[in-house]
């Protein structure tokens, strides 16, 4: 009887994950392996972001040709999933640590920001399913492991993780696009928009910005000249804390009793456009009014301009 177990009923990508893909039969040398694939290609992603990666690209990198990578990676799509499951290593702690639901839940989050940071290509790879892959499945039982004690559904649960994994990978998304344009600029204060704030301020004016206006004239909407980009961190835990207390008002006053089964709130019912034909007519001439009343503020602008221009030549 042979020992030679079979592989399992898995992609062929999320097999070598696991290390229980066959290997290749026939190969380069010994000193290439999926592990220096892996590495060549997260090295290139590191440096050039993910459009750079190609199996011809990193296979030059290791002095290999590109059919040789194919010997232990089949397609670049493996690659990339092997590429994820190889930047993200969780510092899973330990057990023993006591804190709150709530301390566990942020160490979280900040491990999974951590790896963002680290490699922010990895926001740029697509959601195609459920994670299966070691790495991604240990962030999962960290997860389940930091709120094992509040009294939410499996389901519940699940939703949480998915809340939280989202918030994480679209505020990295932000955070790194951001910080590129900002290399990118010529002055950096363009994309902060504090060099736009006088512009602004005679463009947003109370009549059609009433809320705006005044958050812009308080010079709270544009970032400050000098502002650090790790004052961003700040946001960045305003919008943590208010997800955790939204779970925590779930658990304190909706019950979560993980008894019953997942009964997800029902959504707001569609809110259908008026069909009245006289109510047609109101809101377009409200759209007029409101045409004619920017039409007349833009040359009120323009009449003030002019006379200021005129007392300066006067003055002059």
């Amino acid at each position: 009887m042979s020992d030679v177990r079979a592989d399992p009923e898995l992609p062929r990508g999320v097999a070598l994950a696991w290390g229980v893909a066959a290997n290749p039969q026939r190969g380069p040398k010994r000193e290439l392996s999926i592990e220096r694939i892996v590495e060549a290609a997260i090295e290139i992603a590191d440096a050039e972001g993910l459009a750079a990666v190609s199996m011809s690209r990193v296979a030059a990198s290791l002095g290999f040709t590109t059919m040789s990578l194919y010997r232990y990676v089949t397609s670049k799509d493996d690659l990339i999933l092997l590429m994820q499951e190889g930047a993200l290593t969780p510092p899973v702690p330990d057990d023993a640590i006591e804190r709150t639901w709530r301390e566990g839940v942020t160490a979280w989050v900040l491990a999974m920001r951590g790896a963002y940071r680290a490699h922010p290509w990895l926001v740029d790879i697509p959601i195609s399913g459920a994670p299966i892959t070691p790495n991604s499945l240990l962030m999962v039982d960290w997860f389940l492991r930091e709120v094992r004690d509040l009294p939410l559904s499996d389901g519940e649960k699940m939703s949480a993780l998915l809340l939280v994994t989202s918030y994480a990978r679209a505020t990295s998304a932000q955070e790194r696009d951001l910080g590129a344009a900002a290399a990118a600029a010529s002055d950096p204060a363009d994309v902060t928009g504090a060099n736009f704030f006088e512009a602004l301020a005679e463009l947003v004016t109370p009549e059609r910005f009433p809320y705006l206006s005044p958050l812009l004239a308080s010079g709270g909407y544009v970032a400050p000249p000098g502002t650090a980009p790790d004052e961003s961190d700040d946001d960045f835990a305003f919008g943590l804390a208010r997800i955790l207390d939204g779970i925590e008002h779930h658990v304190d006053h909706v019950g979560g009793d993980a008894s019953t089964p997942d009964r997800p709130a029902p959504l707001p019912p569609q809110v259908e456009l008026p069909r009245d034909p006289k109510v047609r007519e109101a809101a377009k001439a409200r759209r007029e009014a409101e045409k004619a009343l920017r039409e007349a503020q833009k040359r009120e602008r323009e009449a003030i301009k002019r006379a200021v221009e005129r007392e300066k030549k006067s003055a002059g």
